[in-house]
């Protein structure tokens, strides 16, 4: 299904039957070192397949299972290590933001604000995130269908920002489990704005470990291959090196190495369902 193009740059657009954008990049800012790591390998490998790539890391975890969980360098340093790493390879990057007077600093950095899914219908945090200017990508709430997600638009919207992504990230399924609904996808385009696709998210059982959540990253390349195959503008996946050993999130993210194998076949059918809605 066509969407409104949304550009990024001269290198990047989301929506209008355009080639599939990548986020990705660890959950968690761990270190300098495992951000330039982690951005490095991925410019690689992106670089090598032609795929138009975003980094994303977050400065701050503020959503938590546990009060002793890992929450990254917070929103000063985190956004200092995130245009550092923007300045060195050239790339746009983006994060998550949590509280209203966080956005207008972030958007000094960031290329894209993200609002996480427990906050998509927080009115002031989007009233902030749409003053900057930047595009806005909406994670829709793992208790909303995804046609609740037209007030979250609307919102953004007569806020004087039209530049608005949304991304599906499972929805909840009783205990301690998320599904997805593929139907979701064209749902959410149909509102006439890019859709993303958070194929490691979409895995993740929440709570499922206790004071952490679990997940399931073998079915990350099926999710998302199941997806590309509905038609979507963009994938977010959290990637890292070690992910059994990652701070946040290491049970649903694709170990780094696993990831060129995975984009080769995602191009394929993304390029096959492209060429199709094209003619």
């Amino acid at each position: 299904m066509l969407t409104k193009e949304i550009k990024l740059n001269d290198k990047i657009k989301f929506g209008s039957n355009s080639p599939f954008v990548l986020i990705a990049g660890p959950c968690l800012i761990e270190s300098e070192e495992l951000i330039d790591k982690t951005a490095a390998t991925l410019i690689e490998i992106t670089t090598k397949l032609n795929i138009p790539f975003i980094f994303k890391a977050s400065f701050d975890k503020a959503n938590r299972s546990s009060i002793y969980s890992e929450r990254g360098p917070g929103l000063e340093k985190g956004l200092e290590m995130l245009s550092k790493l923007k300045e060195k390879y050239m790339i746009p990057v983006t994060s998550d933001i949590h509280e209203s007077h966080q956005a207008k600093i972030a958007g000094e950095v960031l290329d894209i604000i993200q609002i996480p899914a427990f906050l998509c219908r927080q009115t002031d945090l989007l009233i902030a995130a749409a003053k900057t200017q930047k595009i806005i990508n909406v994670k829709k709430g793992q208790f909303l269908a995804p046609n609740d997600m037209e007030n979250i638009v609307i919102k953004l919207k007569e806020s004087g920002n039209d530049q608005v992504l949304l991304t599906e990230r499972g929805t909840n399924f009783g205990y301690h489990n998320l599904v997805v609904d593929m139907r979701s996808l064209p749902i959410l385009q149909e509102l006439n704005v890019p859709v993303v696709f958070d194929a490691t998210h979409s895995v993740q059982i929440p709570g499922g470990l206790g004071i952490t959540s679990g997940g399931n990253r073998e079915y990350a390349p099926v999710l998302a291959r199941a997806a590309m195959a509905v038609g979507i503008d963009a994938l977010f996946l959290e990637v890292h090196p070690d992910p059994v050993n990652a701070l946040s999130d290491g049970p649903n993210m694709v170990k780094l190495d696993h990831l060129e194998e995975i984009l080769k076949k995602l191009k394929k059918i993304d390029e096959l369902v492209k060429l199709d809605v094209g003619s």
